[in-house]
């Protein structure tokens, strides 16, 4: 793949499952989100993709903008929202973040990708914004 051209997020989506796949082979289950989260980051970059960790997002209502904590925890090329876990599973806490990433930020498509399985498959949720951004 031609990381010089604008991917699209199907495309970003690919290249970074490829690369958790890698980095879950290599560390295995057990490890804590933070781990995870720097390793993947670095390479990552290291492909020469842009990478934000803890991006900040803010809510806004009335056109005040009210900075209360919520952080993203990769985001790739300006569009492609990633959630780590290390936890037993998936739950509707994290697909609900997720997707409250996706709209306040108005991007398309995020992956929730949780290390601590026997199988990387087994811990990759695929999160869509169909609405766009909330309007506040």
């Amino acid at each position: 793949m031609d990381l010089k051209k604008e991917l699209n997020e199907d495309e970003l989506s690919n290249i970074v499952l490829g690369v958790a796949i890698d980095v879950h082979t290599q560390l295995g289950p057990g490890l804590l989100e933070n781990v995870y989260k720097k390793v993947l980051a670095i390479k990552l970059q290291n492909l020469g993709l842009q990478v934000e960790g803890e991006k900040t997002m803010p809510i806004t209502i009335d056109g005040i903008s009210i900075d209360l904590g919520y952080k993203i925890d990769l985001l790739v090329q300006k569009k492609l929202v990633i959630e780590l876990k290390s936890v037993k599973e998936i739950s509707d806490v994290h697909l609900a973040q997720a997707i409250n990433y996706l709209k306040l930020g108005g991007y398309k498509l995020g992956l929730i990708i949780n290390f601590n399985v026997s199988k990387l498959r087994y811990g990759i949720k695929r999160v869509i914004n169909t609405k766009g951004p909330r309007p506040f």
